[in-house]
């Protein structure tokens, strides 16, 4: 019995983790769409295409829409590490929001604190190759996403095993959820002080992967595109990118009579000068991106959409289709990549392989489109707008294939894993609300005791939460709740979904039913 209760609460756990991402991640597709349409039809290049965007109120328009879009890129660690105790825990939610706040930016004030104090401020000029950035004007570690997810589940675990404790009389004023925050912001701080000494020992892998990455000829293309997508989730591949686009590890090139080192360099340079474009530097740039950007991972999201429940499709689609565009038009990746990077392992690993092989292929075509977003814009400006000379039109038929690849590859594990994408939720989150309990308020008053009785009693409760209508339990043996009797104190029904998982519908009034069980219990 202790073996399935354990069970069960790891598989509450990670079903409420995955719900939790969903949070920032939705907010994620709608900014993403936001900062694709303003930065797009801001940058210098597009203007100069398209002369009649050149106009000051158009661009203050669009350079408005960047501006708010790119919030949520700018900020989605801290969002997570807000979104994850609040989402994971059962009450007090504001207090573990805010706690969320607080450890995290506690988090790298001591990692600022540490790196200030060892003399390893890096110069702003610097940030990125030292892997250092700025968070709330803080300079810290570059943790990326990791960062916030690391701190939300650290909060979590403090709120749940603090936010009733009561302290001795003279400190009592900051007993139960005053002290979450607190201890918070002391254990946070503490952990900020061992990460500077852990964390550059990823940094200095990363700077290897460089090195191996220039020397692995015809392999290095593949390197470099697998190890940005590996590295995404922690933040790390800004080093990776920086090193590539910006020194000699991305390769070096005599252009118009002097040295340039790194890939991006190296292409803006001869662009600039009007030279032949070298297929060694963009074998590092936008158009190993293309194939996964703009064909691949809309194609996931089409079979995500198809492998979602048919009633719920609808309510998926708005989210899918922002995170195409924002994926497709400009390179924005994560409001797509999200939605299974923590959901299944064995698809992120599919999708670095996938996204390291279109770099990879494009060099072996000799394409020699540059830039850095990997979107149709990219593709337009740099590769159709330049001629046939950077064979643009190789790109539609190995995207052609990519998207063929990735749609049913994901369709396929999608399926067979019975992973929980969007519209994939577990049967109990699926819930076909009748009209009848949408509109009845039920009894005015419920015997509470008697209820929890036919329950079971406390000890067969694991866990109890509500939605709109419906008390949701996991009970330790589900053949203790008495149907009849609920129904006979006032429910509208009872619904098993399996022996632990079961619904008792109450109507709109479940929230009170709810909180007056757990204070019973």
């Amino acid at each position: 019995m202790d073996r399935m209760n354990k069970k069960s609460s790891k598989m509450e756990f990670l079903q409420g983790l995955g719900k939790t991402f969903m949070l920032p991640v939705a907010l994620l597709a709608f900014m993403g769409l936001l900062l694709g349409i303003g930065s797009s039809f801001a940058s210098p290049a597009v203007r100069e295409q398209i002369p009649i965007l050149d106009h000051e109120g158009l661009q203050f328009f669009f350079n408005f829409l960047s501006t708010v879009g790119g919030f949520a890129f700018t900020y989605l660690p801290v969002m997570f590490a807000m979104a994850i105790p609040l989402g994971l825990v059962r009450k007090e939610k504001g207090v573990a929001a805010f706690s969320g706040f607080v450890g995290y930016t506690v988090m790298h004030l001591t990692i600022n604190f540490v790196l200030s104090a060892r003399g390893l401020l890096s110069d702003e000029e610097n940030l990125r190759m030292a892997g250092q950035g700025l968070v709330f004007g803080i300079q810290t570690l570059e943790m990326g996403v990791l960062g916030g997810i690391i701190a939300g589940l650290v909060i979590y675990q403090l709120h749940q095993r603090f936010y009733r404790i009561q302290l001795h009389d003279s400190f009592s004023f900051f007993s139960g959820v005053r002290f979450v925050p607190i201890i918070s912001a002391l254990v946070m701080a503490i952990l900020g002080l061992f990460l500077p000494y852990v964390w550059p020992i990823f940094a200095s892998g990363i700077a290897l992967i460089g090195t191996l990455i220039q020397k692995s000829g015809v392999f290095g293309p593949f390197l470099f595109g697998a190890g940005e997508r590996l590295l995404l989730p922690f933040g790390l591949h800004h080093i990776l990118v920086a090193m590539i686009r910006f020194t000699h590890a991305g390769g070096s090139a005599l252009v118009d009579g002097h040295q340039v080192d790194g890939a991006l360099n190296i292409f803006y340079e001869q662009l600039s000068k009007g030279e032949l474009i070298s297929p060694q530097a963009t074998a590092f740039l936008s158009q190993g991106k293309m194939p996964t950007f703009i064909f691949g991972l809309p194609a996931a999201a089409l079979a995500m959409y198809h492998t979602a429940l048919p009633e719920r499709r609808d309510s998926i689609k708005g989210l899918l289709i922002s995170g195409v565009v924002a994926t497709a038009v400009t390179g924005i990746t994560e409001p797509i990549e999200f939605l299974f990077l923590f959901v299944s392992p064995l698809l992120w690993v599919f999708h670095v392989v996938m996204t390291g092989l279109g770099f990879m292929v494009m060099a072996l075509l000799g394409v020699t489109i540059g830039n850095t977003d990997g979107g149709i814009l990219d593709f337009a400006i740099f590769g159709v707008l330049q001629g046939n000379g950077t064979k643009w039109y190789l790109v539609l038929l190995v995207g052609l294939i990519w998207f063929i690849v990735y749609y049913f590859v994901f369709k396929i594990v999608i399926r067979k894993k019975n992973l929980q994408t969007p519209g994939r939720a577990i049967k109990e989150v699926e819930t076909n609300y009748s009209d009848q309990e949408l509109t009845t308020s039920g009894k005015g008053h419920y015997d509470i005791p008697a209820i929890l009785a036919n329950l079971g009693g406390k000890d067969n409760i694991l866990s109890l939460d509500n939605c709109v209508t419906r008390l949701r339990l996991v009970v330790k043996d589900g053949s203790m709740v008495d149907d009849q009797a609920l129904e006979d104190l006032g429910a509208l029904g009872v619904v098993h979904l399996d022996d632990q998982n079961v619904q008792v519908i109450i109507g709109t009034k479940v929230t009170s039913v709810k909180n007056e069980l757990e204070d019973l219990i």
